[in-house]
């Protein structure tokens, strides 16, 4: 039987001190770092997104600003993190799981892995409930690559069938950006501003509460058959700024007991540099 994708701060007191669980801080703001450095979840190791999650090009129209590492690198910094099918992974950041918990979370469930959880409300919600906290660097136990781990399970997208199918009634891409993104007002990050013509907006914070927490399972499941309609999941594609955002939304569908549509990894960090068409809202 397969766990719940989230995890609440209330469970976790329960079982943080067992060995085979393992926590991670894949925060990746400004000062994630040293703010991990000054205080942590007890336990916790920290990921990095640009090394750990990401094999950054610099050519970004190639792939995006976050591309994914090949499966063997991955499944080396899975090792050296001491991650095997016998772990409990419960992982965190400092922005509600959206940069970069649940992109770790869809690379460990996209190679296979089953008991991974993402904490509700990440750090500041620890903090809040008291969880205990450390400046302790800790280390880990390196576990045996498998090499049995070969290919991203949940589906992908390349921007060649994004372009092809984006202004198709039969298929619908959702970019996951803020508003004001997807419109076109502002673009504090890419160099072109606006969104893929035919893709509609839905923030990924409108996948949480007021407090940052994930709404029920049952109110996501309803806000996204609403949206979905018949189409199925296979013709479903979510996109971000790089493919890191985007997984939050990944993440909440599966909460929603909901099948994965694909991921477009690219998302608008590539699509917005290869002369492709751009559509703007913003009046």
């Amino acid at each position: 039987m397969s766990i719940s994708p989230i995890i609440e701060v209330s469970e976790l007191f329960n079982i943080f001190k067992n060995p085979d669980v393992l926590i991670f801080d894949a925060s990746n703001s400004k000062h994630a770092r040293t703010n991990y450095e000054t205080e942590h979840l007890e336990g916790a190791v920290f990921v990095d997104l640009n090394t750990q999650l990401a094999d950054i090009k610099d050519d970004v129209s190639v792939g995006g600003r976050h591309p994914l590492p090949t499966i063997k690198k991955f499944s080396e910094t899975i090792a050296d993190l001491g991650i095997d099918s016998n772990k409990h992974v419960v992982i965190y950041d400092d922005n509600a799981g959206s940069n970069a918990a649940a992109r770790f979370w869809w690379m460990l469930k996209s190679t296979g892995f089953e008991n991974v959880q993402l904490l509700n409300g990440g750090f500041n919600q620890a903090k809040k409930e008291n969880f205990p906290l450390s400046s302790a660097i800790e280390q880990t136990k390196k576990t045996f690559v498998s090499d049995q781990i070969d290919h991203w399970c949940l589906p992908t997208v390349e921007i060649t069938e994004v372009e092809e199918v984006s202004q198709n009634k039969n298929y619908i891409v959702i970019d996951v950006r803020d508003k004001a993104r997807y419109d076109g007002i502002t673009e504090p990050i890419d160099l072109i501003a606006g969104h893929i013509p035919g893709a509609i907006n839905i923030p990924f914070t409108e996948n949480l509460d007021k407090n940052g927490l994930f709404l029920s399972s049952n109110e996501l499941r309803k806000k996204y058959q609403t949206t979905f309609g018949k189409i199925h999941p296979e013709n479903i594609i979510v996109h971000c700024g790089s493919g890191v955002t985007a997984c939050h939304t990944l993440l909440a569908l599966a909460y929603a007991e909901l099948e994965l549509p694909k991921l477009y990894v690219g998302s608008w960090s590539e699509w917005s540099r290869n002369n492709k068409e751009i559509e703007r809202t913003d009046g």
